[in-house]
């Protein structure tokens, strides 16, 4: 559930939020409550707004998935924002806590994701499928503990699970992601892949921006892991 101590920025223009594991980021059929629903509100409350408040969703991250989620406060940046992302412009970075440590430790993978909506799966395939799409990734291994490897991935394409996917195609399934082949659950549903660093152009102000969110609170191995990196 979205808290105001989740925003990581916010101006005029664009808000970046670290969205908890479990929260959709806009509506679906299953009827919960949703973060874009939840910032709306507010701001509405917190600035009075008497009409309807503009939040456009620049791009979405899976419901059990945590981190930085972009939205834009006007249509002018929701149109330069989504430019963005069509060219490759915006760059994102992941956190994924894997259970087998890749080999080699950093490359780039490639594969054609095939998309199953009736499971809400994708199959990654080696060799080009006539209903898959490319779906390319760099990864690098950072830290690892006894039981757990920490690889930050690097988004080239945005395919449906695609992180999921990739991972678990190369034998590396994410913490708790079962639908691809982990172990275990972990409490409340949540997987181990965290939306860890935006970095973009201010789509007015033109100026650089980077924002990183921290991890999961309350995850000791998540915060040992974050720890690491310092």
């Amino acid at each position: 559930m979205f808290s105001p101590e989740d925003i990581l920025y916010e101006d005029n223009h664009l808000m970046v939020v670290n969205k908890h594991c479990g929260d959709l980021v806009q509506p679906d059929p299953s009827g919960g409550s949703a973060l874009e629903d939840q910032v709306k509100a507010y701001i509405k409350a917190r600035d009075a707004k008497p009409g309807a408040v503009f939040l456009g969703v620049v791009h979405r991250i899976d419901r059990p998935v945590s981190g930085a989620v972009l939205f834009a406060k006007t249509s002018k940046a929701l149109a330069r924002l989504n430019e963005m992302i069509r060219e490759g412009r915006i760059r994102k970075t992941y956190w994924a806590l894997t259970e087998q440590r890749p080999d080699p430790a950093e490359g780039e993978l490639r594969h054609w994701i095939v998309r199953d909506a009736k499971s809400n799966r994708s199959r990654a395939c080696d060799a080009p499928k006539a209903d898959g799409k490319e779906a390319r990734l760099r990864y690098a291994v950072c830290g690892a503990g006894t039981r757990y490897t920490l690889v930050e991935v690097g988004l080239i394409t945005g395919r449906h699970h695609q992180i999921r996917a990739q991972l678990a195609k190369i034998g590396c399934p994410i913490r708790g992601d079962l639908k691809y082949g982990a172990r275990r659950s972990q409490p409340g549903g949540g997987i181990s892949l965290h939306s860890r660093r935006v970095e973009l152009e201010h789509p007015v102000r033109r100026e650089p921006i980077v924002l990183e969110a921290p991890v999961p609170a309350g995850d000791n191995l998540w915060a040992y892991f974050e720890e690491s990196q310092h």
